[in-house]
């Protein structure tokens, strides 16, 4: 039996039924009906759009981002869904700090909602460094629905990974 990476944290029984979904071949057809609308943000400028919209939504006054960008390097394997940096550079005299969001490239073709919780989360990093109750806090005031959206993305990612080891066995082409 193969360990759920994605749920690990998660009580048994959350893991079992989840595993019954998989044994039954249900779980992709349960996201796909669930999450149906892909989004329109396919580029690293309409991405810079989409997160900045969101942060003058809900935290007008914190620092503004210099860079959004989809990246393909960042591995979805490792938990990286997402980073958020603040990179400091000396101009004259100043310091001045340029804060970067970068989105693994695998959100480029996930429903919109799971766009949007990953960069609600990245947003978050923003004030909240570590995953304490003020960040969480932050994060369902800029999507009541966070926690339910985060579980569904790791049951997605779960999806995700069975479907490219079918693959690569030969059982399905890759999507």
């Amino acid at each position: 039996m193969q360990p759920l990476k994605y749920l690990g944290g998660y009580p048994p029984q959350v893991q079992a039924q989840v595993r019954e979904l998989i044994a039954q071949d249900r779980l992709g057809a349960l996201l796909a009906t669930k999450y149906r609308d892909p989004h329109a943000v396919r580029n690293d400028g309409q991405l810079y759009a989409y997160v900045q919209a969101l942060k003058d939504r809900h935290m007008r006054k914190a620092a503004p981002l210099g860079k959004v960008i989809y990246d393909g390097k960042l591995q979805v394997l490792k938990h990286a869904l997402g980073t958020h940096t603040t990179i400091s550079r000396v101009q004259g005299g100043r310091l001045r700090a340029s804060r970067e969001i970068r989105i693994a490239s695998v959100f480029r073709d996930a429903p919109a909602e799971f766009l949007k919780m990953i960069v609600v989360h990245e947003l978050a990093h923003m004030k909240e460094a570590e995953h304490n109750k003020a960040f969480y806090q932050l994060c369902t005031h800029m999507e009541p629905d966070y926690h339910q959206l985060e579980f569904d993305l790791r049951l997605y990612l779960t999806q995700l990974e069975l479907q490219a080891r079918a693959a690569r066995a030969g059982d399905l082409p890759a999507s």
